[in-house]
């Protein structure tokens, strides 16, 4: 069986994950597979509104697998902020929910030059989220960036980390005149991260491939819109 998709057809704010929401039922596997927590799905059911910017939108229906794919952007803190909230609203979703290992992840330095050069541009800035979407796909491309799979050797990141921050910092201090980032903090955020992420690392490209072979229902869950594509959108006012 083939995945079908959700997508946004313009600048997002479609209703897109209220069509998600009643769609899982059905589904075994939905899979958010770009974007990151610049996104903002929300879903209202007879428990309230819960809204999320970076978990699947099926965690709701106890028979369905939430996956986030390789092609999300993952800020640790906001995802283990939507699972605590989740579960102390009574969602436990620690067994039907991964997280791709090769998802790059945001990192304190990514959202420090997303404001930075965002307050730069002055009156030509782009309107980001200021979340860091944007410099962390940057390092995705540049082939610097840190992925969940990291996390999983979590001390053999430290000499990369070191380099990456010296780099950074360069840039953070000499051109736009802000505070460095301390190697140190980093560290110890990536090691809380890798205790609490830990086990929700997997590969899940074979696992989503692996159901789309057993004849799966598979949905994709679109974030954002086609008009803030790089290629097709609105560019440069795109994400």
């Amino acid at each position: 069986m083939p995945a079908y998709a959700v997508l946004g057809a313009q600048w997002g704010d479609e209703g897109k994950g209220k069509i998600i929401d009643v769609l899982s039922r059905d589904a075994d596997i939905v899979a958010r597979f770009s974007g990151g927590n610049n996104a903002g799905h929300t879903v209202i059911n007879e428990e309230g509104k819960f809204s999320f910017h970076i978990i699947p939108c099926g965690v709701f229906w106890p028979n369905t697998m939430n996956v986030i794919g390789n092609g999300v952007v993952v800020d640790p803190d906001v995802l283990l902020d939507e699972i605590d909230n989740l579960r102390e609203r009574g969602h436990d979703i620690s067994e039907r929910l991964l997280v791709s290992e090769r998802a790059h992840l945001i990192m304190p330095y990514h959202v420090a030059l997303d404001n930075l050069s965002e307050a730069a541009l002055g009156k030509e800035a782009l309107g980001t989220t200021g979340k860091g979407i944007g410099p962390t796909y940057s390092d995705k491309a540049a082939r610097t960036g840190i992925r969940a799979a990291d996390l999983l050797d979590v001390d053999s990141l430290l000499p990369r980390l070191d380099g990456i921050i010296k780099h950074n910092n360069a840039i953070i201090t000499t051109i736009y005149g802000g505070e460095p980032i301390s190697l140190d903090d980093v560290f110890a955020k990536c090691k809380e991260w890798a205790e609490r992420l830990g086990p929700f690392i997997a590969p899940v490209e074979r696992i989503v491939h692996d159901a789309l072979k057993a004849n799966k229902n598979v949905l994709l869950e679109g974030a954002q819109g086609a008009l803030l594509d790089l290629d097709h959108g609105t560019y440069p006012f795109v994400t």
